[in-house]
């Protein structure tokens, strides 16, 4: 009988049984002067003593404010110090933190505060060129009467709308208010704090997430101490990380990349964690490498895209990176090969996971082969469990065959936020949850993920799926991007569009050159018919590829060509 498709995560390393908050004091006190974040926006830095000291002044200021355990605190704003700061301290005082998109507007925040049941929202002013946070928050605060205001900064002069921000508004104030209780009763504030801290547990709800909702409203994800702290920690240590390490993140801390991948798997370990600007800034980044002397560097592949293509590409030392993330969307193999010989990320790593499983499940390891960590996602991460299952019967396939992935273990979230038919629907009955993705694990237990079950088009029959045609077209010396996707077709059920984006020095794309690059390479089953230039992708926040949208916009262009 041939091997089955599933694997479980072996690790001497056991698993933490603490409490963010917990952990992240340990750490601190072992390494009290070791650099732990740096803000270069703001030119602020903290050490691990002066982060630890921070934290703790924060969470006295929100007990004191009256948060209690278990209430909603949401954050909305981009990477900024403070994010990091409001992560830790509602994890030292119980609270659970709800991470709001800064790209949402009024409707959307409503929407996530009043269903996590939000009471406190800290957030930006301002994030050019997102929204007016300060007029957005003010009117969600109308229609949501429990709902609270705390903001970064205060409102430029210019800000049309704009008015003064009163001192309980401040975040300024919220957190110097619990420094001048520490400093001036430290000893009843301090315990006051600990005994907080001694009454979590580990299992109990800390941070709700929500989804991306491509369709309908999303879903929150709550995950746990347990889930979160655990999954950072294990990122860090197949990433070997240590307090000689400096970790750039410019993915976006509303997203678990973020926060989890970014904040937990450094902080756990004693890295320093380097915020290079607010918001995605490729030279920014670049800059943040070379004058911090960067050991490690994370993006999703279409940020290393920009990274790559800058003209100002050269002029910067790399020459400190040894490893690094790349997450969020699959990541083309040229892309790859560029960023371990160019970037001098030898040891770089594939993460693949979902907001869902907090969020990493696989991982590729420093002593892969070049080949395993191009052309999979690796191995299931220790202590958990993967398998391949058929979508339909749920039965594990035998290995090499296609079907749906799966996992189990201590990172599957606790549920989404009070829709227990939502979660019903995603985690079965054995606790697996259903991911959607397609994917093959091969006889070493590697697994390449090919697309989204919902993604796999359908044509006269034959079942093609996209990313292996996008691989393909990489190739295409016109192409630096492309996406492909299926649109409804009279003849043959559906039919494929490819985006593309082009490289500098090319001006159009024809889809009889597309097919002429094709031709007695791929199926002729395989080959576009439609090609679309556009300058960029639709995006999440988060770095994801709205393929939703590129279709909706595919449908309109083909029947518009009938």
């Amino acid at each position: 009988m041939a091997e089955l498709s599933y694997s479980s995560g072996i690790s001497t390393e056991p698993l933490l049984g603490i409490t963010i908050g917990e952990h992240f004091k340990r750490i601190a006190t072992a390494n009290p002067d070791a650099l732990a974040l740096v803000d270069r926006k703001s030119n602020r830095r903290w050490t691990y003593a002066e982060f630890d000291a921070d934290t703790d002044a924060l969470a006295v200021g929100l007990l004191e404010r009256g948060v209690k355990k278990g209430d909603r605190v949401g954050i909305w704003a981009q990477n900024v110090a403070e994010w990091a700061l409001v992560q830790y301290a509602t994890a030292k005082m119980g609270a659970i933190l709800v991470n709001v998109n800064p790209a949402y507007r009024s409707h959307e925040l409503e929407y996530v505060a009043k269903q996590s049941g939000m009471t406190l929202l800290i957030s930006q002013v301002v994030a050019p060129p997102h929204s007016d946070f300060h007029a957005i928050g003010t009117e969600v605060a109308a229609k949501v009467p429990a709902l609270d205001l705390v903001f970064l900064d205060t409102v430029p002069e210019d800000l049309i709308g704009g008015a003064n921000i009163g001192e309980r508004q401040s975040f300024a104030r919220l957190i110097g208010h619990g420094r001048q209780l520490l400093a001036d009763s430290g000893a009843k504030y301090g315990v006051r704090l600990q005994q907080v801290m001694d009454d979590l547990s580990a299992d109990e709800p800390i941070n709700i997430q929500y989804t991306s909702g491509t369709t309908g409203f999303p879903k929150g994800v709550t995950l746990s101490h347990h889930n979160i702290l655990n999954n950072g920690f294990f990122i860090g240590e197949t990433l070997s990380y240590t307090t000689a390490d400096t970790v750039v993140v410019p993915v976006p801390y509303y997203h678990c990349f973020g926060m989890v991948i970014g904040n937990l798997a450094a902080l756990s370990h004693g890295a320093a964690i380097v915020l290079p600007s607010p918001g995605f800034d490729p030279l920014e980044t670049m800059t943040a490498v070379t004058e911090e002397k960067a050991t490690s560097l994370y993006g999703v592949p279409t940020m290393f895209i920009a990274e790559l293509e800058h003209p100002q590409f050269s002029e910067f030392d790399f020459s400190s990176l040894r490893t690094g993330v790349m997450a969020g969307s699959p990541c083309p193999v040229n892309t790859m090969r560029r960023v371990i010989d160019d970037m001098n990320m030898s040891e770089v790593a594939i993460c693949y996971g979902m907001t869902e499983t907090a969020p990493v499940s696989m991982m590729t390891r420093v002593d892969d082969s070049l080949e395993k960590r191009t052309q999979t996602v690796g191995r299931v991460m220790p202590h958990l469990e993967i398998k391949i299952a058929d979508p339909v019967t749920g039965q594990t396939l035998p290995r090499g065959q296609k079907g749906e992935f799966c996992t189990r273990g201590y990172a599957v979230m606790l549920g989404y936020w009070e829709q227990p038919d939502k979660t019903a629907e995603t985690i079965d009955a054995a606790r697996w949850i259903h991911t959607g993705d397609l994917a093959i694990m091969d006889e070493d237990g590697y697994v390449d993920i090919s697309g989204r079950i919902k993604d796999m088009v359908i044509r006269g029959g034959e079942n093609v799926y996209p990313r292996e045609i996008e691989e393909f077209l990489y190739h295409h010396p016109a192409i630096r991007d492309v996406q492909v996707v299926g649109v409804s077709d009279e003849k043959y059920g559906e039919e494929l569009m490819a985006w593309v984006i082009l490289k500098d020095g090319f001006e159009s794309l024809s889809a009889e050159e597309v097919r002429e690059f094709c031709s007695g390479k791929l199926a002729h089953f395989k080959i576009p018919r439609y090609v679309e230039v556009r300058e960029s992708f639709p995006m999440t926040v988060s770095g994801k590829i709205r393929k939703i949208e590129l279709r909706e916009e595919g449908e309109k262009i083909a029947h518009a060509a009938v």
